[in-house]
């Protein structure tokens, strides 16, 4: 199974998207890029020709092969198995379910209600001041963030990263979360430990290389 054969449909600034390209260059995997401009003319997710192939209109979408596999846990959890090289989950099940919860309070709680479509809504149906629309995404950042802290500093599994002593499928959906939380200008002081575990991440090139501003179809400055 050739992993030439991965191609990622991705926005260089969706936190999604950011995810799967974390886990992708952590197992050293091969893969090309297909940018959907979430923005321009209206959000090229929302063309027929993206739509046939992810009918929700969002990024990620990854092809393998010729499957066409969506949504990031999903995406990432498949490559785990796929390729097992470099493991994103501990090997004992109760380890992968802690992994599983950090990720899915990211995936499942936090991002959902701060990301591009939901930010759209919000601003076409209550024309809200942008103040108010940062203090909403603020806000439910907040809720997330204190209760990973809270289990970041308990748990005795936990060594630099998210489970131990190196990053796996937690730290994949933490680190690009906390660049949305930078970008919405919130105060990320009450999080120490998270904090910390992000800036170890980021100091690993796999990470560094799946960041936003290192992607092809990020604006040159």
């Amino acid at each position: 199974m050739a992993d030439s054969a991965l191609v990622l449909f991705d926005y260089w600034r969706s936190s999604a998207s950011y995810r799967v390209r974390i886990a992708l260059h952590l197992k050293g995997l091969a893969f090309k890029q297909h940018p959907v401009h979430l923005v321009r003319d209206g959000g090229e997710q929302h063309a027929s020709s993206y739509r046939d192939l992810n009918p929700q209109g969002l990024v990620p979408a990854l092809v393998h092969n010729g499957q066409v596999l969506t949504q990031s846990l999903s995406i990432c959890e498949y490559l785990d198995e796929q390729f097992p090289e470099y493991a994103l989950l501990p090997p004992d099940p109760l380890s992968r379910a802690r992994a599983r919860a950090l990720a899915q309070t990211v995936a499942c709680d936090i991002h959902p209600l701060n990301n591009l479509r939901v930010q759209q809504q919000i601003r076409q149906r209550f024309s809200p001041g942008k103040g108010e629309v940062v203090e909403w995404l603020n806000h439910w950042v907040s809720e997330g963030f204190s209760a990973i802290e809270q289990w970041l500093s308990r748990s005795s599994a936990n060594g630099d990263f998210c489970m131990g002593g190196a990053p796996g499928l937690a730290d994949c959906f933490l680190v690009p979360q906390v660049y949305n939380a930078e970008r919405f200008g919130c105060d990320l002081a009450p999080f120490p430990r998270i904090m910390e575990v992000t800036g170890r991440c980021r100091d690993i090139p796999a990470f560094a290389a799946a960041a936003p501003e290192a992607q092809p179809d990020a604006p040159v400055e």
